[in-house]
């Protein structure tokens, strides 16, 4: 989930850093430290222990692919996509069969990319008989302010779709933070899934539990699709995802201490340990601004005049010579980008800094791509002296407009009006 695909006031303006994802097994574990039922389950990372997981639970489970994508169970392999990311079986040979035709290969998704993401360890949980297929979400609505929890009918569906075509069947309920959430919410939220009686009286205890978690960890989504009600009447969890906002997880180093850094991209991580906020998007044109406002404003800036941004890429108000030559290094990385702007309105950090660091970062990487520049604030002049004497194809730009069609017309090799 990323800020300008989504475009969603849950991480801007306030944050457009990369949420923080754990693997569904690690979810499921946070799951149950807070009381939220989910199905018995064990990890494996090779088909022995896929094998040895299915005799220990016992009976008909599940083995699902564990990624850092949804839609694993529509997914299909690249290497074989006859090959799906969650499969039923019933024996432990099956269990073991299965994992060995996912792990170490690469499961593509609607989230994942054409590459796909490799396979490195697996869930093998228990079956549940399921009667009812719900869906449960929980965000921060920044709007409000408030908890919100998105609830619908429409479980094991894909949420989004539900909600362009039919609304009608989505129900949300906001959490007064003065209050926090009080029973009757659980109830008014199981009603509006049309549970009754005692499980409906579960599925508020199951609601009360994400809603604790959620807060307690700083979250910014946790997810249950399909949230389940089993044929004996129980409510589970079957599945979770769970995300953190990553302003604070210093405040959680447990939780710090389950991300799993292959699962993340490269560039993202790296700009990271590098101080820089950086979100890798699919466009053609690279993106260095400083502020997150300014840099949502010059994405839309670039898609007005006909392109596509390839990133989010924001230096900060403080950012030296050595971090925007680590940016270009990050931006170069993407062998999709085409052209790179730079669009710098400079306070704190000011424009001959920029500009050195630019010129640095130009010679240093061997810049094979166009370059257009637009400066704007403190020591903007000698910012531009140092651009125009760096002897470097760099284009200048007079305003966000004006740079944004240079910076189209050079990736697309048009002329933009």
């Amino acid at each position: 989930m990323d800020c300008y695909k989504r475009r969603t006031s849950t991480c801007f303006p306030f944050s457009c850093e990369t949420p923080v994802k754990i693997h569904e097994f690690q979810a499921k574990a946070l799951f149950r430290k807070y009381g939220i039922p989910v199905p018995r389950g064990i990890i494996a990372k090779t088909p022995d222990e896929a094998r040895d997981a299915a005799l220990k639970i016992g009976g008909t489970v599940v083995v699902k692919a564990q990624i850092h994508a949804g839609g694993r169970g529509k997914g299909s392999l690249r290497e074989n996509p006859s090959v799906h990311g969650v499969k039923v079986v019933k024996t432990p040979e099956d269990a073991a069969a299965f994992a060995a035709s996912l792990l170490g290969n690469h499961l593509i998704t609607h989230q994942t990319g054409p590459e796909g993401q490799q396979v490195k360890q697996i869930l093998v949980e228990e079956a549940s008989n399921i009667a009812t297929e719900l869906y449960a979400g929980v965000v921060l609505d920044r709007d409000t302010s408030r908890v919100a929890f998105i609830v619908s009918t429409e479980g094991g569906m894909d949420i989004e779709k539900v909600a362009e075509e039919t609304p009608e069947l989505i129900m949300t309920e906001r959490i007064d933070p003065a209050t926090g959430m009080k029973p009757y919410h659980g109830r008014k939220i199981a009603k509006a899934l049309g549970l009754e009686g005692q499980t409906a009286s579960q599925a508020a205890k199951l609601f009360a539990g994400l809603y604790t978690m959620f807060t307690a960890t700083d979250a910014s989504l946790v997810e249950v699709n399909p949230l389940v009600i089993t044929a004996e009447g129980e409510v589970k969890a079957l599945d979770a995802k769970v995300t953190f906002d990553a302003n604070a997880l210093f405040r959680h180093p447990e939780i710090q201490e389950l991300r799993d850094i292959d699962e993340e991209d490269p560039k993202e991580t790296e700009a990271h340990d590098a101080g820089l906020s950086y979100v890798a998007l699919e466009g053609s044109i690279g993106c260095l601004v400083n502020g997150a406002g300014l840099a949502m404003a010059t994405m839309d800036s670039i898609k007005n005049a006909g392109g596509s941004p390839s990133n989010f890429l924001d230096v900060g108000g403080g950012a030296t010579e050595a971090q925007v030559t680590q940016a270009f290094k990050i931006i170069l990385a993407d062998p999709n980008v085409k052209a790179i702007l730079v669009n710098i309105f400079a306070g704190i950090a000011k424009c001959d800094v920029i500009a050195n660091g630019v010129v640095g970062a130009a010679r240093e990487v061997g810049l094979a791509v166009p370059l257009v520049v637009r400066l704007e604030g403190t020591n903007v002049d000698l910012g531009k002296k140092i651009l125009a004497e760096s002897g470097l194809a760099i284009t200048p730009a007079g305003d966000m407009h004006d740079a944004a069609k240079k910076v189209v017309a050079a990736a697309t090799g048009r002329s933009v009006s």
